[in-house]
């Protein structure tokens, strides 16, 4: 592990990185003051775009891994795990943070985001999934707290805080667990807008078990980057291990999607060449097909390369399933009434710093506090 000096902060990619943060953050100045109009091709047919279809869905998504570690080391007692928990974490309490600023400038008053909190629609699923988020949250920083801690020698408080860390972690599986569903199940309202390649009432474990692919995926992606950026060792068992639960996941969302399509609209609508056709093959074949073809390898289970291969293979193809809920299995629909939907550049340049701002949060994480410690104390 390279110790804090050995890490070079600014790299030409970190400043890059900083320089589409600056960029976003001004374009954010103009939607707060200016509305989404001003910043967004968002209309009333598509008053969800690539900001919901990335930065949440997809940002959630990609946090995953945070509860699944956190699960497995703290609660199965999986100690093998145990050297990319903390890793796990930080990765999942960014892509919330992410998540929850995107939902904050989305909807169109930001500064009523707190509403929630206060004024429960106990029967409204988007109350549901803006209560998630903020619980979820809170439970990622308080795992993540030790970390914070240790570095201002504040040793009572991370003390009280690893004897807390099972009822803390148990509560944030259940909480996660209900997250990743809900957000699926918010799609139940667009039957007969939503293409039928897509749409089926079982949305909530779909969403579930697809982030489960993309967040174990995503584990193993950064902990063979910390390996060539951070010198963190990144143990083949461990790999191994992330890539097993990827190819019985991926097994089971497969036997699940091509049941949904032949029970539904039929193989045959998935082969009729239309955009959603394309679109919903593109994302089988990447996101499932070919990581199960490829992890039931043991060469290519073994083997750092391949896997970080198959990870971004599994990353891509889930971001591309989101964006296919969410804006193209419902464009043909929206379009018919005369409407159309496409990102302006400025909002993707605030989606791509958005995620530099969790690689530059991370990598400072990384560079200052223990994320990857040698050794840990028992809990």
């Amino acid at each position: 592990m390279k110790t804090e000096h050995e890490i070079k902060m600014w790299t030409p990619f970190t400043m890059l990185m900083c320089g589409l943060m600056g960029i976003g953050g001004l374009i954010l100045l103009v939607r707060l003051f200016k509305g989404l109009g001003a910043v967004t091709n968002l209309n009333d047919r598509f008053p969800w775009g690539l900001w919901i279809g990335i930065d949440v869905l997809g940002g959630v998504a990609m946090a995953a891994g945070g509860f699944l570690i956190a699960g497995a080391v703290y609660i199965l007692n999986m100690k093998k795990y145990r050297p990319i928990v903390r890793a796990s974490i930080l990765n999942a309490f960014f892509g919330y943070l992410l998540a929850a600023t995107a939902i904050t400038l989305d909807i169109g008053l930001p500064w009523n985001i707190w509403h929630p909190i206060f004024m429960w629609q106990i029967h409204s699923i988007m109350w549901v999934v803006a209560i998630h988020v903020v619980l979820y949250t809170t439970t990622l920083a308080t795992e993540s707290s030790p970390m914070f801690f240790e570095k201002f020698g504040m040793e009572k408080a991370a003390n009280f805080i690893h004897k807390i860390i099972v009822p803390v972690v148990l509560f944030g599986v259940l909480l996660s667990t209900l997250h990743q569903s809900s957000l699926g199940a918010v799609y139940l309202i667009a039957v007969g807008k939503l293409s039928p390649l897509w749409y089926n009432s079982q949305f909530p474990w779909l969403f579930l078990i697809s982030a489960v692919m993309m967040g174990l995926s995503m584990v193993s992606f950064e902990t063979i980057l910390s390996e060539k950026f951070f010198g963190h060792k990144a143990d083949i068992s461990i790999l191994s291990g992330l890539a097993r639960g990827v190819l019985i996941t991926g097994v089971i969302y497969f036997a699940a999607k091509l049941w949904f399509l032949i029970s539904g609209p039929g193989i045959a609508a998935a082969f009729n060449g239309s955009m959603e056709a394309n679109m919903y093959l593109l994302e089988m074949v990447i996101s499932v097909v070919g990581p199960v073809i490829l992890l039931s390898m043991k060469s290519v289970r073994e083997n750092v390369k391949s896997l970080l291969f198959v990870d971004v293979l599994v990353i891509s193809g889930v971001l591309l399933n989101r964006l296919n809920v969410s804006i193209f299995g419902v464009y043909r629909d929206q379009a018919a009434t005369g409407f159309s939907y496409f990102p302006t550049w400025m909002e993707f340049v605030v989606t791509l710093a958005f995620i530099s701002f969790s690689i530059v949060g991370f990598k400072v994480c990384v560079k200052y506090l223990r994320v990857f410690p040698e050794t840990e104390t028992p809990h």
